[in-house]
């Protein structure tokens, strides 16, 4: 479902991944490793379409990629339940029944984003996943800020939803969730420290 050839991308206009290359078949995942600034980020979010590559292509179904970052995406001034019916309302979709069941958050339905936790927002961000139908996932660090039964939770919802209804998922994360998902280890990618031809996304 999703197949990556010799990509090559760049932060800040200078090129710090080259010719990565793998696929991930529709119901399984593969984690991103490699040590802080290699370009786990950045990879991400060229494969999303947030930012061009220099060279190399990216094919998965048009219209099923979602991109999960740092940001949790909620809006302070809405309950919980009406953060998750306004991403349902986005992507023309019916919100599921089970969702706050399935992230621990039926007991906050009707708390304000803003009154959240670090935690139960992180929960929450995650939560739109479940709610916005698209197959192909690029996950940045999603459990940050989460206790170890919440990741826990996400992991078995990856796993045994997403996963097993043929979705696609590519995290960069360096704690491990449990997931049977092979690793790949960005090092070997990084950009020669001469290399050039980037373009300046900050400013697209």
């Amino acid at each position: 479902m999703l197949t990556v050839e010799k990509l090559t991308c760049a932060r800040g206009g200078v090129p710090v991944l080259a010719a990565v290359s793998f696929t991930v078949d529709a119901g399984k995942a593969l984690i991103l490793r490699g040590p802080n600034g290699v370009g786990k980020t950045t990879l991400l979010r060229t494969l999303a379409g947030l930012q061009p590559a220099i060279d190399g292509s990216v094919s998965f179904p048009e219209d099923q990629g979602a991109y999960a970052s740092h940001a949790d995406g909620i809006k302070t001034a809405l309950t919980v339940t009406e953060n998750l019916k306004f991403w349902a309302d986005v992507h023309g979709a019916v919100l599921p029944g089970d969702i706050l069941e399935t992230f621990d958050l039926a007991d906050l339905r009707d708390r304000l984003g803003g009154t959240l936790s670090a935690g139960q927002k992180r929960r929450l961000g995650l939560a739109r996943l479940g709610v916005i139908g698209r197959k192909v996932l690029f996950l940045d660090e999603p459990t940050v800020s989460l206790d170890g039964f919440s990741v826990k939770r996400f992991a078995d919802w990856l796993q045994n939803t997403h996963l097993a209804a043929g979705g696609v998922a590519v995290i960069a994360t360096h704690i491990d969730m449990g997931l049977a998902a092979p690793e790949l280890d960005l090092t070997p990618f990084k950009a020669a420290q001469d290399a050039s031809g980037g373009s300046d996304e900050g400013f697209l």
